[in-house]
């Protein structure tokens, strides 16, 4: 028996392959805990018109549904390299690992990669593709709105 993880890859695999016989994008993602799955999902981009609609997205909003928002002893496996964005999500959610079929290096003669987004994304604000800026506006009859936020949570 494999337990390195292969089993849930070959998973996020056939999702991947499925998806794309249907005119999906090819990724596919599982989520793991305790050695069982709790979510499958695919990327939904083309299908919702939503470009956060990626596999490991579809299936943290899947899991967390089931397990809460803390995500902690959870790994993904997935069909792909993860890009930026789902990076992100993976670890504001708790998630401890994350393993994947193909990299960025396989995807980009396809157009898959989002090695340049990395890139970008490592530079400092002020060298993005982005325009990005801070501007401190507050509400004059309004309390701070981190502490304002702090004291409902009591």
């Amino acid at each position: 028996m494999v337990d390195d993880g292969e089993t849930f890859l070959r998973e996020a695999l056939a999702l991947a392959y499925a998806n794309a016989e249907t005119g999906g994008r090819p990724f596919g993602a599982v989520i793991v805990r305790d050695g069982k799955i709790v979510a499958r999902a695919v990327n939904e981009i083309l299908a919702t018109g939503d470009p956060t609609s990626h596999a490991e997205l579809n299936a943290i909003r899947l899991a967390s549904k089931k397990l809460g928002p803390d995500l902690d002893g959870c790994s993904v496996f997935a069909s792909g390299h993860p890009c930026p964005m789902c990076m992100a999500a993976m670890r504001l959610s708790g998630i401890g690992a994350v393993t994947y079929a193909y990299s960025n290096e396989d995807g980009a003669p396809y157009g898959l990669s989002t090695a340049a987004v990395y890139e970008d994304l490592a530079r400092p604000f002020a060298e993005q593709a982005m325009d990005i800026r801070h501007l401190p506006v507050r509400l004059d009859d309004r309390p701070d709105l981190y502490a304002d936020w702090r004291q409902h949570q009591r």
